[in-house]
């Protein structure tokens, strides 16, 4: 008998789908388009080529592989492409390190990365394939940066930035670690600079609304609905006399105006640095914002956090009483939250409390509660409940939910304040002074100002340079042949935009060019667009649950406001797959606790590492890998290539294995079209994977405990072949090139030629069945009983068997807990 050789079959299979182009779908009205199946869009989030693919890659792709196998063979026409987000900080960190090119870096992972999946037999269609970082698909990422633009979705204006000094540079969030830079390691500062913004603000309620559309994973609809942050209340406008500025508040609780005694601003509040400047307040200020700035928003609101803050030397009116109240600058309020400033309720808010205590500020209740359990404790923590108005002037003596309304529109007469929605949500950010990404189409004239570029000048390439290390500026700024350019609109000198987009831009298109990925015409045929759109399954980590997949949501709404798309999202379904760990704890290289994808399959071959990661747990949570248990998923495999082998052997094609009625042939038949049910339900319930390829080692003990029996008659051996090409073709998904070899050797075919198979429903029923025994809910036997089994039968069987009689005898039976055809469980004392 041959050994099982993976590196030999997986070749042979992986050259013959190479060499037929097996997995490539043509669009609608191109040769070969099938217009009779249902479409499938089946996508997993594109990959980032650094390196090399690791097992998280890995299990990501094999999950998508099996939904995509498992769609084929259900009758739809799938396209399931893959592609490359190329631009990043990662090559060009390592050009700065090393000179080499951020392309050279690129390109070199990008063929290791498609040399790692050629090698795990994934079932991508290859002629879709893109880059974001070649000019045939970032010339259609400044087009739609144009027409965002024209739209009025796009527009520069001032922001607080990260600042290395050393560097002389504006860093990304995951530059700065711990207010440090990365690189240099030295303390980043806050800077005020001109930068692009794309206006998605303008669809914070689409987007929020539509996601009741879309069959997401609840929790990560939660996280956009708080990133979103919809809050109804009041927007109530405080004003800086001695200044002259007016600050707007947002408050979902304008009952409690009255009790304000401080005002704080948020440390990137534009206005915090004019308001101490002159003051003795100013330098102090400073040093605060770049220190409170390097801190996560997480860590800055959390209640246990010591409370800090600066004073900032100025007053602001409270406009319901006129009373003037000092301003802070404090890092416990948050920009992303309302205006970026806060009137502080000490007597009815924690944090304002804590606050009010550290500085010594005065603190004073409106409301006093009602409920005894709400009421304010004797040591004078704030109250948040509701309740009677006091120290409140004319609403005095009013239930505080009852005024609510009353006071917006007493606010509203007065001109100091208004009715109000606000949102968490801020304009996406998408300038980086970078080298390596997709260049800005503007170019600034002194005549004519911001002008965008004609489209027949794109794509504006990016430059060759020799230093990729930004000098307080962009590192294209230092290519001035580039950069001094001549303005479209007058032919006067104009200057090129030197930043770059941030890359969350490129992936939040890169699904509709695939539709059409090498049209040299437009970003993509509109006919083809509306057929395959949306992604009907996309897969990916819940790590993108906020920034990439609201970036995406927001581009296809923009675009289909402009009539380019047909659809308002672009993932009717999501599926987000839990994280592999080693030993316990996250995978990363300074543990040293890293499981190379490549080296899993050198070893024990492409389908023992694509089976193992569907099978170490449900694939929506987590799993520790372990070598013990990839060496028993391999081992799995083997004993299927091993039945094979025998079963080819030792048996004859053309028995029927229907003609098997009783004893072992009918048992194995019976568990063959289980098995077939089992993995269906299985992976039609949230991709229950593990549990699918658990039915089929099942299926497979049972066959290895039946076939001695049954080599010799007919039917029995039909029942031993059938139960083996069921075997692999239910095991298809997960390991599809042991499972075409043993299924071609069985029945002469292309596994993925064939349906997928279909449970004969009389072979599903069952004379018997087993009962789980329970002793105090704690399982403690299984016997075979009568499937119409009355209760007291049900009763009987379980008292009787040996191993439950060892836990309850001696003990009184106190209730007995019977669900027929599934268990009995004894409640003893």
């Amino acid at each position: 008998m041959l050994r099982y050789d993976p590196a030999q079959i997986e070749a042979r299979w992986r050259r013959i789908w190479d060499e037929e182009h097996t997995w490539e779908v043509p669009n609608p009205g191109q040769p070969g388009f099938d217009d009779s199946a249902p479409k499938c869009y089946v996508l997993e989030m594109l990959p980032y080529p650094s390196g090399d693919p690791h097992v998280g890659h890995l299990k990501n792709y094999a999950i998508g592989d099996a939904i995509a196998h498992y769609r084929r063979r259900n009758g739809f026409q799938v396209v399931h492409p893959m592609g490359f987000d190329a631009f990043g900080l990662p090559a060009e960190n390592n050009a700065i390190k090393t000179g080499e090119p951020p392309r050279v870096a690129t390109e070199r992972s990008i063929d290791a990365y498609k040399k790692a999946f050629d090698r795990l037999g994934f079932s991508f269609d290859w002629a879709r394939e893109l880059s974001s970082h070649e000019p045939s698909y970032y010339r259609w990422t400044q087009w739609i940066f144009l027409k965002l633009f024209e739209r009025g979705l796009a527009y520069r204006d001032e922001a607080l930035v990260q600042w290395c000094p050393f560097d002389q540079t504006v860093l990304a969030n995951e530059q700065v670690i711990d207010g440090r830079c990365e690189r240099c390691g030295n303390l980043v500062e806050v800077r005020e600079l001109e930068q692009w913004f794309f206006r998605i603000t303008d669809y914070a309620d689409r987007l929020l609304d539509d996601l009741d559309t879309i069959d997401w994973p609840e929790h990560v609809k939660t996280m956009q609905r708080n990133w979103i942050g919809r809050s109804h209340g009041a927007e109530v406008i405080f004003r800086c006399e001695e200044l002259g500025i007016e600050f707007p508040v947002f408050t979902t609780r304008p009952d409690t105006l009255f009790g304000a005694t401080f005002f704080v601003l948020a440390p990137e509040h534009h206005d915090v640095e004019r308001l101490a400047a002159g003051t003795e307040h100013e330098d102090a200020v400073r040093q605060y914002v770049n220190e409170a700035i390097r801190a996560s928003a997480e860590e800055r609101g959390a209640m246990e956090r010591e409370k800090t803050g600066v004073p900032l030397g100025r007053a602001v009116t409270n406009p319901v009483n006129g009373e003037e109240i000092p301003m802070f600058v404090a890092d416990y309020v948050l920009m992303e939250y309302g205006t970026g400033a806060i009137m502080a309720v000490p007597g009815h808010d924690d944090r304002d409390y804590a606050f009010a205590t550290a500085f010594d500020l005065p603190i004073l209740r409106v409301i006093e509660g009602t409920d005894p359990e709400e009421a304010q404790d004797d040591d004078g923590l704030p109250y948040s409940g509701d309740g009677e108005m006091v120290n409140s002037e004319r609403f005095d003596g009013k239930h505080n939910r009852e005024a609510h309304d009353e006071i917006v529109s007493w606010l509203e007469s007065e001109g100091c304040g208004k009715p109000a929605v606000h949102y968490r949500l801020r304009d996406w950010l998408v300038s980086r002074q970078r080298y390596w990404g997709c260049p800005i189409p503007v170019v600034y004239c002194e005549t004519d100002g911001i002008v965008p570029l004609p489209e027949d000048h794109l794509p504006v390439l990016l430059p060759e340079v020799d230093d990729y290390a930004p000098k307080g500026q962009s590192p294209l700024a230092a290519a001035t042949d580039w950069v001094n350019t001549e303005c479209p609109k007058c032919g006067g000198p104009a200057r090129r935009e030197t930043d770059t987009m941030d890359t969350f831009v490129d992936s939040s298109w890169y699904f509709l060019r695939y539709l059409d990925a090498h049209n040299d015409e437009a970003a993509w045929d509109r006919a083809a667009v509306d057929y395959w759109m949306p992604v009907d399954q996309y897969i990916g980590g819940v790590e993108h649950a906020i920034l990439h997949l609201m970036y995406a949501r927001f581009f296809v709404k923009a675009l289909a406001d402009m009539d380019f798309l047909g659809v308002q999202e672009p993932f009717a379904r999501l599926f987000t797959q839990g994280m592999i760990t080693r030993d316990g704890a996250k995978m990363s290289s300074s543990k040293g606790n890293v499981v190379s994808a490549s080296e899993t399959v050198e070893r024990y071959g492409a389908d023992t590492a694509r089976a193992y990661v569907c099978f170490m747990g449900p694939p929506d949570k987590g799993g520790d890998w372990t070598d013990k248990s990839v060496e028993g998923v391999h081992r799995f495999l083997t004993r299927l290539w091993r039945l094979k082998e025998e079963v080819v052997e030792r048996t004859s094609p053309g028995g029927d294995a229907d003609g098997a009625t009783q004893g072992p042939a009918a048992e194995l038949l019976r568990k063959s079209h289980w098995a077939i049910d089992k993995v269906t339900r299985d992976i039609e319930r949230d991709f229950g994977f593990n549990t699918a390829i658990a039915a089929v080692m099942e299926l497979l003990n049972v066959a290895y405990t039946r076939k001695d029996d049954l080599y010799g008659n007919p039917a029995g051996e039909a029942a031993v072949r059938f139960a083996t090409q069921t075997a692999a073709s239910i095991l298809f998904p997960f390991a599809p090139h042991l499972s075409a070899e043993v299924y071609e050797a069985i029945t002469g075919r292309r596994v993925w030629e064939d349906a997928w198979p279909k449970p004969d429903p009389a072979l599903l029923e069952s004379d018997v069945f087993t009962l789980v025994v329970q002793v105090n809910g704690k399982r403690r036997a299984g016997v075979e009983a009568p499937a119409g089994a009355s209760r007291d039968e049900l009763l009987d069987l379980a008292l009787s068997d040996t191993a439950v009689r060892r836990h309850i005898d001696g003990k009184q039976v106190v209730k007995e807990i019977v669900v027929p055809g599934k268990l009995v469980n004894l409640v003893v004392k």
